[in-house]
């Protein structure tokens, strides 16, 4: 991929976690670096193509900074993952980018829709698989709607706080059953 290409898939995702699928266009991307529209689409011949490029690229970059350890257990598994759903909110404000898409999912299209479902199951699978026990799938549903909801929390309410609120239990003896 080129240098073009990766700044406007940069761009396109800090929008997208902004203000989701709708909230980019091919214009916009191609003045804010100073470039023609048609450039744009030499890179990306459609929007829906760019937003799953950029979904299908943030995934594989999240399931790099969640990767296993050595000797894990299941609440440093989810204590990873609240680590970097939390990061997301604190350092720029912005949404996880296949939840703010999921949101949408009513009217994207179906390439898109591909990636984000990929994402979810692909977290699912993975916390399952890791943290182990009978509830297992169960338990990594609850982490996931709770860090999705922590985030749109924390956004609604101007505050970090609120995602610490909403997932403060997750790893509690409680939850761990």
């Amino acid at each position: 991929m080129t240098e073009t290409a990766d700044r406007l898939l940069d761009l396109a995702e800090a929008r997208m976690c902004d203000a989701g699928y709708r909230g980019f266009s091919f214009r916009e991307l191609a003045a804010e670096i100073g470039i023609k529209s048609a450039s744009v689409h030499h890179h990306f011949p459609t929007k829906a193509g760019m937003a799953a490029a950029v979904a299908r690229r943030y995934g594989e970059r999240f399931f790099d900074l969640v990767g296993r350890r050595p000797g894990e257990t299941a609440d440093e598994v989810i204590a990873v993952y609240r680590s970097i759903f939390r990061g997301e909110i604190e350092r720029d404000g912005r949404m996880c980018l296949n939840g703010m898409l999921g949101a949408e999912a009513g009217g994207l299209p179906a390439e898109v829709l591909e990636e984000i479902e990929i994402y979810f199951r692909r977290c699912i699978d993975d916390l399952s698989s890791r943290i182990g026990g009978p509830n297992a799938a169960e338990r990594a549903f609850h982490v996931m709607a709770a860090l999705e909801g922590g985030l749109i929390l924390a956004r609604a309410y101007g505050d970090i706080s609120a995602f610490d609120n909403a997932t403060a239990s997750l790893t509690t003896p409680a939850l761990a059953a």
